[in-house]
């Protein structure tokens, strides 16, 4: 028996067109996510480990930089060919998916569209060539999905800022060289009265934790961020005071693609293993692929992932051509994250005792997939952003 590890090529057409360069860079990170991620994707769960080995492959490969201007140092691509690049990294490994996501949509991308040109300039060569990581610290152990109740303060003190509070659920903190964070300036105001700021690593009063164990993406690193009279220049604010709430709803409605990207790919992952696991294992006079009721599982996976695919790409292109894309955002993070736990959850049934067991992927693949019913903004939060934009 072939290990269904090793991913075959989805059996799907779509009429999903792709330009050559886009093409180009599937393809490219197809074949590094095959045979560099695939190989040490069940060993970085096992013993939670970050591949730092696999990171700087893919900064040798420009993935960090895909959609950023060649100004920069970035390749001058768009956000479709970063949600590929996700994707097909995240087939065969969520963690490391979710790595390149973070690393792109949260802790680089809102530098590069509101920091200005001296921040930009400062920070975003440096993120995109590797030589540190970053990081987007928003959620708080008391402001969640209710992120406007942020408590982190933030006093200006002459030339500077003064921080106060604690992050968690920071993914890359542990690594990163930078941070963006949320923080209170006006609490009168409300979520009006929130900044965003770049953090760099390494000042005075600001301390990072460890994570918490994970359930799943075990080979990607969180921590916690504390701030305790931790002070940055003025010219660290990102974007104009009180903005900050404005700053990181936009930056969430870009990487709820990335992560409907990551839930897209662990879905597809899970059924090329799953159609290729039916068609191999004998029972019952023939193969599992001949029984109705694996045919219909099989169906209905190959039905949601398609239409996944086609939402994530949808709202990716909006993004491109500069038009609002909130709204598509929040319908294709959902969709492809419940696709994604449907199809893992249904995967690992087609295996039976099989997939309940660690010497086949498609466990991980499920605990990984429920990471993206969360991250990014739950499920209940996409629907409450879907309805409050077809009931205005």
């Amino acid at each position: 028996m072939s290990d269904p590890a090793t991913i075959e090529l989805p059996k799907l057409r779509h009429g999903l067109d792709l330009s050559e360069d886009q093409r180009m860079i599937r393809d490219m990170v197809r074949e590094f996510a095959q045979s560099e991620v695939a190989p040490v994707a069940a060993e970085i769960d096992e013993n939670e480990r970050f591949p730092a080995e696999i990171y700087a492959r893919m900064v040798e490969l420009g993935l960090p930089g895909i959609c950023f201007s060649t100004e920069v140092g970035g390749s001058g691509g768009d956000t479709l060919s970063y949600i590929l690049a996700v994707e097909e990294i995240s087939k065969v490994c969520g963690s490391t998916g979710l790595t390149l996501a973070a690393q792109v949509s949260l802790g680089t991308y809102p530098i590069y569209a509101w920091g200005g040109a001296h921040l930009r300039d400062e920070y975003v060569p440096r993120l995109i060539r590797g030589e540190y990581m970053g990081a987007y610290g928003l959620t708080e152990p008391g402001a969640g999905s209710d992120s406007g109740s942020t408590r982190t303060t933030a006093v200006r003190d002459g030339d500077e800022w003064v921080l106060n509070g604690r992050k968690c659920f920071c993914t890359n903190a542990n690594r990163a060289g930078t941070f963006i964070i949320t923080a209170v300036t006006d609490r009168s105001l409300g979520a009006r009265g929130i900044s965003a700021f770049v953090v760099p690593r390494g000042i005075d009063g600001f301390f990072l934790e460890p994570g918490e164990r994970k359930l799943g993406t075990r080979g990607s690193d969180w921590g916690s961020l504390v701030f305790q009279d931790a002070r940055i220049p003025a010219d660290h604010l990102l974007g104009p005071p009180g903005e900050g709430f404005k700053t990181f709803m936009k930056t969430l409605d870009g990487g709820r693609i990335s992560i409907g990207a990551m839930a897209l790919g662990i879905a597809e992952g899970a059924y090329e293993c799953a159609r290729r696991y039916a068609k191999e294992r004998e029972a019952f006079g023939g193969t599992l692929a001949d029984l109705q009721a694996v045919q219909f599982k099989l169906a209905d996976m190959a039905l949601q992932i398609e239409a996944a695919r086609h939402l994530v790409y949808h709202a990716a292109r909006l993004k491109d051509s500069g038009q609002h894309f909130s709204l598509e955002a929040a319908m294709a993070k959902l969709h492809a994250s419940e696709t994604a736990m449907k199809v893992t959850y249904d995967a690992i049934q087609v295996y039976g005792g099989m997939g309940y067991s660690r010497e086949y992927p498609v466990e991980r693949m499920w605990r990984d997939a429920k990471l993206t019913t969360i991250g990014e903004g739950t499920s209940e939060i996409q629907r409450l952003i879907i309805a409050r934009n077809i009931l205005r």
